[in-house]
């Protein structure tokens, strides 16, 4: 049974956070999103705030919700759970050093806040793109596949770079302070309307490649989001987010055989198996998918 919880959310504005809030407030949780503009959604609380200031990190975390808070005269309740989505969510937005300066500034700036702050639970938003493969210069092969938490990260842009910065960063706080800080590297974010897209990708497979043919559907994140909030004691995690299976309707077979020929594999590979490997949550968080593409789309 999912504990309510007080949760402070970094970025939920976002592509990926405007599905995962509403996931969590269904689950009775209390949801306050920090961003540079506001959710538009029922039962969300929003503040404006700027990551890249520690300062203002400092005092979301330590600010009421909104009114009704004032009423009990207890003064500001404590957040049980920080989860920072907040970034520039891609190369070729702003220029490279602005997108490594925001996204590990911010990242450091938000952990540091949590952390000190004594708030024991932090889930951050990390990327498929810490692999090398989705935004390399030129085609890059994985080293392996299935692609799973163990491997060697290896990005050569500034956006999966910072995302390992992250990473590191996460590891570090959780080295001194003992706390739970769980990375998810999340796949190509689905959105509901975004399926009218999968019809293109299986004419198409060859623009799936650089993703590893991956996707999150941005509701099933809700639910994975949700299973870290609720998974205590395991200290600094990493996890690959993301769907059962692989977003084109071929099968692994001839994935490999079209797009990765020399590439080894680790293990035995279930037909559709997704090779942005989601079984470390589906062992250790217990996540069961809930959008598969094939209720969206007719193949």
């Amino acid at each position: 049974m999912t504990t309510q919880k007080r949760i402070l959310f970094t970025g939920g504005s976002g592509k990926a956070g405007r599905h995962v809030i509403p996931y969590l407030l269904a689950q009775g949780h209390r949801v306050v999103n920090v961003d540079l503009k506001p959710l538009d959604y029922p039962g969300v609380d929003n503040l404006i705030a700027d990551i890249t200031s520690s300062g203002e990190m400092f005092n979301v975390m330590t600010s009421y919700a909104n009114f009704d808070e004032l009423e009990p005269g207890n003064g500001v309740p404590t957040f049980d759970a920080v989860v920072h989505f907040a970034a520039v969510p891609r190369i070729l937005i702003h220029p490279d050093n602005r997108t490594f300066e925001v996204n590990t500034i911010g990242t450091y700036n938000v952990i540091e806040a949590a952390v000190k702050l004594g708030i024991r639970k932090i889930v951050l938003a990390s990327s498929e793109t810490t692999y090398g493969v989705c935004f390399a210069d030129g085609v890059v092969d994985p080293k392996v596949l299935p692609v799973e938490e163990d491997y060697d990260v290896d990005p050569m842009d500034s956006y999966g770079l910072s995302k390992v910065v992250n990473e590191q960063t996460a590891r570090a706080f959780q080295r001194r302070s003992g706390f739970d800080i769980y990375a998810l590297r999340i796949g190509n974010v689905i959105e509901p309307h975004e399926y009218d897209r999968f019809p293109d990708f299986f004419a198409n497979p060859a623009q799936r490649r650089r993703n590893i043919f991956c996707y999150i559907d941005a509701r099933d994140l809700g639910q994975i989001v949700d299973r870290c909030l609720e998974k205590d004691g395991l200290g600094y995690q990493v996890f690959n987010a993301g769907n059962d299976t692989n977003s084109v309707d071929i099968p692994n077979a001839e994935i490999l055989k079209r797009f990765f020929p020399d590439v080894p594999l680790s293990r035995e590979l279930g037909e559709h198996e997704a090779l942005f490997s989601n079984r470390k949550i589906r062992e250790v968080l217990g996540f069961q998918e809930e959008h598969n593409w094939r209720k969206y789309v007719t193949v």
